[in-house]
């Protein structure tokens, strides 16, 4: 069983915190280009962050400005920041009442395969939502977890955007626990027109206690890749 060093950051700005990230991926891939270079086989570690943004904007390495509906001025008005980052998809928002967790994985240490990755990041939420009573799914061809999919009621309650390199991955997901909506009204959110997006608390009209919901996706991160958190 692999063991996952869990750190939990608190309220901490972006780039500070893709900062930190960077740092603990750069230390794995460099154990695993001495471990090559040195014909030795020293282990990796592996790290998993949980951290609540400041209103922040971010946009994908393969997305589109025009999607981001304020200029500078109007950024600064809305007390939110910008950053164009290094991982897959469009752009989404971050804000407070918002779980965003990065995984810092060595997938050489689990499995070689992104997009199954990238569905047990999935099943981790839609295993969460479901101890709440909400029915969330997959969309196709769109990354994330979704309420209502295939109808006019579509709508996103939790993104995701990853980078990997040398199977290391950073970034992750962001899901909406009593996140403020009306700051996705100033993006189009991940690219894609006319899907809307929600909260755990718009959807069960209540507010959710945020390590609670962090707990849950502990649990379920543990069953299915298998973890001890430390």
């Amino acid at each position: 069983m692999q063991q996952v060093q869990l750190q939990d950051l608190g309220l901490k700005d972006y780039k500070d915190t893709w900062d930190f990230q960077e740092n603990l991926f750069q230390k794995i891939i460099d154990i695993k280009i001495g471990n090559r270079k040195n014909e030795t086989s020293n282990p990796t570690p592996n790290y998993f962050l949980f951290v609540e943004h400041p209103h922040v904007y971010t946009l994908g390495k393969s997305g589109d400005l025009s999607n981001l509906l304020l200029n500078e001025e109007q950024l600064k008005q809305k007390g939110a920041t910008f950053y164009k980052i290094n991982r897959g998809g469009d752009i989404t928002y971050h804000g407070p009442g918002q779980i965003v967790g990065y995984p810092i994985l060595d997938l050489d240490n689990f499995f070689t395969d992104i997009h199954k990755y990238l569905r047990f990041l999935e099943e981790v939420i839609i295993k969460t939502l479901e101890e709440y009573g909400i029915k969330s799914e997959r969309s196709k061809g769109e990354t994330g977890v979704w309420l209502d999919v295939g109808t006019p009621f579509a709508r996103k309650i939790c993104a995701m955007g990853v980078r990997t390199s040398r199977w290391v991955t950073m970034h992750g997901f962001a899901l909406n626990v009593n996140t403020n909506l009306g700051y996705f009204d100033n993006i189009i959110p991940c690219g894609i027109k006319g899907k809307a997006v929600t909260t755990m608390e718009a959807e069960l009209n209540r507010k959710i206690p945020m390590e609670e919901v962090q707990q849950k996706i502990l649990n379920h991160f543990t069953n299915l890749f298998e973890v001890e958190f430390v």
